[in-house]
């Protein structure tokens, strides 16, 4: 067997090892309703959700196992996002499903806990959060805290473990501590270049390091309820829509042709077209 096929086959067993995608059991599906994380009424059911399974490098280096719980359509690209993290040994602290918390965002937060799907409204509002149709992904929520601010001009950081260490989101700092870990702003190219064209950091308010969704509202409830095969083929021309933005007048730095292409995807995608 000659070197390239070699090279191929463990290029296939690694990344296999790396992350794997599942359906959800029925026990998993009953532990979820259980523990207050899928509710009779939420917007999408078990069968159209799939549990990622993941090695990543916690912040002692060490290899551990993750999971993730998200819509079955964008379970391969969430696959090749940890991977990609996995190998770039971007440290995660953990990333355990929300039935661990009995549906307590909170609680996951302040364990510094990396999450995805749990059908809960969107904080400080009535709509289903992006979390509740699986489309959305938290990390590293110590590292990346969430800001909101009152009209009385008060911030409130959540975790609160965030307030005295990570508000200051400088990446290089002038201290003993000069480049920090764990901060989404490493990994927005990665998250952006598999379809997550939304990142909170970009936000005015309330500011959301931690969090990155695929998109608008309009077009996550059209791939939830769509035919799979509709909504697999839409998914998969949105995010070549974004890559082919990316990949032109590549004078322009990275950082502003991210946000460019991903808020004319986000804007002008049509689910229809595709």
């Amino acid at each position: 067997m000659n070197r390239l096929k070699l090279g191929l086959i463990f290029s296939i067993l690694s990344a296999s090892s790396i992350a794997q995608v599942q359906n959800i059991s029925d026990s998993e599906c009953s532990d979820m309703k259980r523990h207050q994380v899928l509710s009779q009424n939420a917007p999408v059911s078990c069968e159209r959700l799939s549990k990622v399974t993941f090695n990543f490098v916690n912040f002692k280096g060490e290899t551990k196992k993750g999971d993730l719980i998200v819509l079955d359509i964008i379970a391969p690209q969430v696959e090749q996002i940890f991977a990609k993290l996995y190998q770039k040994k971007f440290p995660l602290h953990s990333a355990i499903p929300m039935e661990r918390f009995n549906g307590d965002d909170d609680a996951s937060m302040a364990a510094n806990n990396s999450s995805a799907f749990i059908a809960r409204p969107i904080t400080g509002g009535a709509n289903w959060s992006k979390h509740a149709y699986g489309v959305a992904i938290d990390i590293n929520p110590v590292q990346n805290p969430f800001l909101e601010f009152g009209d009385d001009g008060k911030i409130t950081v959540k975790p609160n473990e965030s307030t005295l260490k990570y508000v200051n989101r400088s990446r290089f700092r002038a201290r003993s501590e000069i480049q920090r870990s764990g901060m989404a702003e490493d990994v927005v190219d990665i998250f952006a270049h598999y379809g997550f064209l939304i990142w909170g950091g970009d936000w005015n308010y309330p500011i959301d390091t931690q969090h990155f969704e695929i998109g608008s509202r309009k077009f996550i409830e059209q791939l939830s309820s769509a035919p799979k095969s509709d909504a697999i083929k839409a998914f998969s021309g949105y995010i070549d829509h974004y890559r082919t933005c990316f990949a032109k007048d590549t004078k322009v730095p990275a950082e502003q042709r991210r946000a460019t292409c991903a808020y004319r995807t986000v804007t002008n995608f049509d689910f229809g077209d595709h």
